[in-house]
């Protein structure tokens, strides 16, 4: 084993010759009741004979009236095995080692160190303690301090976490720039926008690039004298590739040591640019083929445009907006009840098939996809809805329609029950295989009940229920 990881052992005196020998009684008991806190004279029986007390707390603890007591029967009852232990030790001559026990008394439990060591051969022995109250108190302190400090790294995470979160929200174009080197350390969504850069693509770049190469020592002056004093009148720039005019202000701050600066930028333009964009948006929605609505929390629609207008059978988009959306779903309280709980759960649903019921009564069959984005303190909902009725292709059949395919089965799922879908496949299932045997045997009934396994009169039932064919026997 190498020495370094060795456990240590006690060394004892390597000359024990240089020892004085027998020592007056006197010095015997000053030097043992020296060496700690608290010191016992024990008997063979563990019985305590006498202490020496070398620190007032433990006298005021009520350690003198031990005298006469098992030492076993002065600590707690998680002590008394360590104790037994000791006593043991020591009375078979075993190499003594410190040990910690509780003592009761009435301040409460007190921690003491223990070392037991037999004096002599009529079994008498010696406890020595050292008191542990100061050492128990600054691990308890220790603890604190630590528990201290991890509170204040959980706080100082959450304050980044707010940080964050308001510095990629805001809508003010926002930069954090070296003061030394003038590179951009940070820049928020709204200040990569404004540039036109893609995300993440100014950090690390020179600050000045962000302007047009005429105005960029005008930039430059700005931040110096933004170092030099706090209450700088902000500046108007052009931005870089003609992007228009800004009002450029900084303000310097320190963080670890660094000088920083905190860069907000204002489009004079950038107001009137949003305003064209939005407009766009606006028309674009209004013109889709796709219905669109946009409805609070409570699904109160703000908005539509016009094919959900035409879509609902409503005569103007005034008369929809403030009411309710459910009340055109086919199914209340099921279908948008299943759309919403999922947007309120992932932020966003695709392509799920419901029926929407028109204000005169028309039905179709619409897939919607829907959005949740926070307006305020609450969040609103977007949702397309789009007419899928003429993508079901369906076969008539008497006065009803039936699915051509498993696909279209299973669109059925949520506009009808299971026991009518099992019914309506099972009559399709029947009516093209009857269809196959008249065809096989040429339109003769009674071979193409025999190829069925059914008798004539339940073929004859079966083709009046599905409408094929005459209905009067053939006798064949």
């Amino acid at each position: 084993m190498n020495k370094h990881h060795a456990p240590f052992r006690s060394r004892p005196f390597s000359a024990p010759d240089h020892l004085p020998g027998a020592l007056p009684a006197s010095v015997t008991a000053t030097l043992l009741g020296s060496v700690g806190d608290v010191a016992f004279v024990l008997d063979a029986d563990g019985v305590i004979l006498d202490l020496a007390i070398a620190e007032e707390e433990l006298a005021a603890s009520g350690f003198e009236a031990a005298i006469g007591k098992q030492f076993v029967d002065t600590v707690t009852i998680e002590s008394k095995a360590k104790i037994v232990e000791m006593l043991a030790d020591a009375a078979a001559g075993v190499p003594a080692r410190w040990r910690q026990v509780n003592h009761l008394t009435d301040a409460g439990d007190v921690p003491v160190r223990y070392l037991v060591i037999r004096l002599n051969g009529n079994g008498q022995m010696i406890a020595i303690g050292r008191d542990l109250r100061s050492a128990a108190a600054m691990q308890q302190r220790l603890l604190q301090t630590q528990q201290s400090l991890e509170r204040d790294y959980v706080r100082l995470r959450q304050a980044e976490a707010r940080y964050r979160l308001l510095f990629d929200m805001a809508a003010e174009p926002v930069l954090i720039v070296d003061a030394a080197t003038r590179r951009i350390r940070e820049a928020n969504p709204a200040a990569h926008q404004l540039l036109g850069a893609k995300s993440g693509s100014l950090g690390d770049q020179l600050v000045s690039g962000i302007v047009d190469p005429a105005d960029r020592e005008a930039f430059v002056a700005l931040l110096g004298a933004a170092e030099a004093a706090d209450d700088i009148a902000p500046l108007t720039l052009r931005l870089r590739n003609g992007q228009g005019d800004a009002v450029f202000s900084a303000r310097l701050f320190r963080q670890a040591r660094a000088a920083l600066l905190l860069v907000r930028i204002d489009a004079i333009d950038g107001g009137s640019i949003r305003h064209e964009h939005d407009s766009r948006l606006v028309d674009i929605v209004e013109r889709m083929p796709d219905a669109f609505v946009l409805t609070d929390r409570d699904l109160t629609i703000l908005t539509a445009n016009a094919a959900f207008v035409e879509l609902s059978e409503m005569p103007s988009v005034e008369r929809v907006t403030g009411a309710k959306l459910g009340q055109w779903f086919g199914r209340p309280g099921i279908d948008l009840e299943l759309i919403v709980g999922q947007l309120r759960e992932h932020g966003s649903v695709r392509n799920v098939s419901a029926v929407l019921n028109g204000a005169s009564g028309g039905q179709e069959e619409i897939e919607v996809s829907a959005v949740s984005a926070p307006n305020g303190d609450s969040e609103c909902y977007g949702f397309t809805i789009r007419n899928v009725g003429r993508r079901l292709r369906e076969v008539p059949v008497g006065d009803r329609l039936l699915p051509r395919s498993v696909e279209q089965l299973t669109e059925l799922v949520g506009r009808m029950s299971l026991k009518d879908i099992v019914r309506e496949s099972t009559d399709l299932i029947e009516r093209l295989c009857i269809e196959a045997a008249l065809t096989y045997t040429s339109d003769n009934r009674a071979s193409a009940a025999e190829i069925l396994g059914v008798s004539r009169q339940s073929l004859y039932s079966k083709l009046h229920r599905h409408g094929l064919g005459n209905l009067v026997a053939d006798g064949n």
